[in-house]
C-alpha cells in the first residue's frame, strides 16, 4: 500500500503534523478491532469506546472531531449518543457517522433528526468508508474555518463596542459642554422675562437659543438652527455662541465698539449680515444656519428683529391671539452679500414673543403629517394661562402627545420673551 493510501487524511483540518483523531463506538470488541486496524492504515489516531456512556466520557476528556458509532448498543443507542454529543455546549463540533444495518427511510430520518451527519451500512466497504471520511474531514475543515472567522468577527465586534463606548462617553461630555452654552434658562428683567427651551434630538444637536443684555434697557434674543445634525453642527453652534457672548463684548458680533468700554447695539439686520459675511469669508464649511434675532426694549416693549430662513417669530397677545411676523429671508452662509430685511413690532403688557426652531412646526404626528404653524398656534392658545418655563414644559408635553414619542426626530428649541411692562406709578 502506498504512502498516499495509508495516510490520506494527515493535516486535513488538524494542526500541522497531527494525526486526525477518530472515536469508534461499538459494543463488539471484534468489530472495534477490525475497524480500528483499517482506520490506522488510513492514518488516523484511533480511540475506542465499548458503549455510548463511555464514549461521552472520552468526548469530555479529549477533543474528538470524528465519531463512528454503531446504531444498536446496550443502554444508550447510537442516535441518542449523537444527540447528546451534538447538544452539549461544552463539546466541540464532531462529525458523526452512524453504522447500521437499518435501511428503512423512517430509521434514516430518525438518525438525521438526532443530528447524524452520515450513515454507513454494515458490512462496511473500505473504499466507501474512505470516501465518507474524506467528506467528513472537509466538513470539519470548513467548520473550523467558520469558527475561526466567527472568533475574529466576535473579537472585532468587541473592539468596536469598546470604541463605541468611548465615543458614547465623548458624546456625553460634548452634550454637557453644549448644554453649558445655554448658561441660563430663565431670567427676570423686571419689566419682562426670558425663558429658554433646548432639547437636542441626539446627544448633541444644531440648535442654539440664548439671550444677552445688550444695554441698560435692551435685551438681545436669538434662535439659531445649524444645518444637519450631530457633532459638526454642534461645533458650529459653539462657535456662533461665542459671537453672541457679552462676557467678551469685543467678540460679540451684535455690538460695535465706540470708545473705551462703550459699545453700540447694532440693528438685527446688520448683525445677520455680519454673520453671513463671517460664514462667507472666515468660516470655511458647507454648513449654513437659519436665525431669528431680536432686540427687545425693556421699557417700551418695542422689538426690532431679523428673520433669516428661520420659522416666523410668533407673538401671542394678552388675549391669547397668535400672530406670525417676519418675511422669511435667506439662510445665513448660502449666498454672499445676501440682503436681510429689518422688522419692527410692539409688545404690550401681557404679550409674549417666541423664536422657535422648525423642530416644532415640522414635528411629525403619530397619524402622519406635521404640526405646522397652525398646530403650534393651537398649542399656544390652549396654554395661554401658563407663563415662563411652565409654558415651555407644557409645549413639550403637547408635542410628545402629538408625535407619540418622547425623543423627537429634530432638535426642539424656543427663546421666549414675555413683556410685563412698567409697574403703575413708575
Amino acid at each position: 500500500m502506498t504512502r498516499h493510501e495509508t495516510t490520506p487524511f494527515l493535516g486535513a483540518g488538524t494542526d500541522a503534523g497531527a494525526r486526525p483523531r477518530i472515536l469508534i463506538v461499538d459494543d463488539s470488541p471484534a468489530q472495534r478491532m477490525l475497524m480500528a486496524a483499517q482506520l490506522r492504515r488510513f492514518g488516523f489516531d484511533v480511540l475506542e469506546a465499548d458503549c455510548a456512556e463511555r464514549a461521552l466520557e472520552v468526548c469530555r476528556s479529549q477533543e474528538i472531531r470524528l465519531i463512528l458509532s454503531d446504531w444498536v448498543m446496550p443502554g444508550m443507542c447510537g442516535p441518542e449518543l449523537c444527540h447528546r454529543v451534538k447538544s452539549d455546549p461544552d463539546l466541540s463540533y464532531a462529525y458523526f457517522i452512524l453504522l447500521t444495518s437499518k435501511s428503512e427511510r423512517a430509521d434514516i430520518a430518525h438518525g438525521l433528526d438526532r443530528g447524524a451527519d452520515d450513515f454507513l451500512t454494515k458490512p462496511v466497504n473500505g473504499d466507501e468508508l474512505r470516501a465518507r471520511l474524506k467528506a467528513g474531514m472537509r466538513v470539519i475543515a470548513m467548520q473550523h474555518e467558520l469558527s475561526e472567522k466567527n472568533r475574529l468577527i466576535g473579537q472585532t465586534l468587541s473592539e468596536l463596542q469598546g470604541l463605541y463606548g468611548k465615543i458614547e462617553e465623548d458624546l456625553l461630555e460634548a452634550q454637557k459642554l453644549q448644554e453649558a452654552l445655554v448658561r441660563e434658562r430663565f431670567r427676570d428683567f423686571g419689566t419682562g422675562q426670558v425663558s429658554l427651551l433646548l432639547r437636542s434630538s441626539g446627544h448633541v444637536g444644531g440648535d442654539l437659543v440664548g439671550f444677552f443684555r445688550a444695554s441698560a434697557s435692551q435685551v438681545g434674543l436669538y434662535s439659531i438652527d445649524v444645518s444637519g445634525h450631530g457633532i459638526s453642527s454642534a461645533l458650529m453652534t459653539a462657535r456662533l455662541a461665542g459671537h453672541l457672548n457679552t462676557a467678551s463684548p469685543r467678540q460679540n458680533i451684535a455690538l460695535s465698539h465706540t470708545a473705551g468700554d462703550f459699545y453700540r447695539v447694532l440693528p438685527p439686520d446688520e448683525v445677520v449680515r455680519r454673520f453671513n459675511e463671517l460664514m462667507s469669508t472666515v468660516i470655511s464649511t458647507d454648513l449654513y444656519f437659519t436665525i431669528a434675532y431680536a432686540i427687545v426694549d425693556l421699557d417700551s416693549g418695542m422689538v426690532d428683529f431679523c428673520q433669516a430662513g428661520h420659522p416666523h417669530p410668533v407673538v401671542q397677545r394678552v388675549d391669547g391671539a397668535v400672530e406670525l411676523h417676519g418675511q422669511g429671508g435667506l439662510p445665513v452662509g448660502l449666498i454672499e452679500e445676501a440682503d436681510y430685511a429689518p422688522v419692527r413690532l410692539k409688545l404690550c403688557p401681557g404679550d409674549r414673543l417666541l423664536l422657535a426652531s422648525d423642530g416644532i412646526t415640522e414635528c411629525p404626528g403619530r397619524s402622519g403629517g406635521q404640526l405646522e404653524d397652525a398646530g403650534f398656534q393651537d398649542m399656544l392658545a390652549a396654554r395661554k394661562a401658563l407663563a415662563g418655563p411652565a409654558l415651555l414644559d407644557g409645549l413639550v408635553t403637547d408635542l410628545e402627545s402629538f408625535s407619540g414619542v418622547s425623543e423627537f426626530p429634530d432638535d426642539v428649541s424656543v427663546a421666549m420673551f414675555e413683556f410685563r411692562g412698567a409697574e403703575p406709578g413708575r
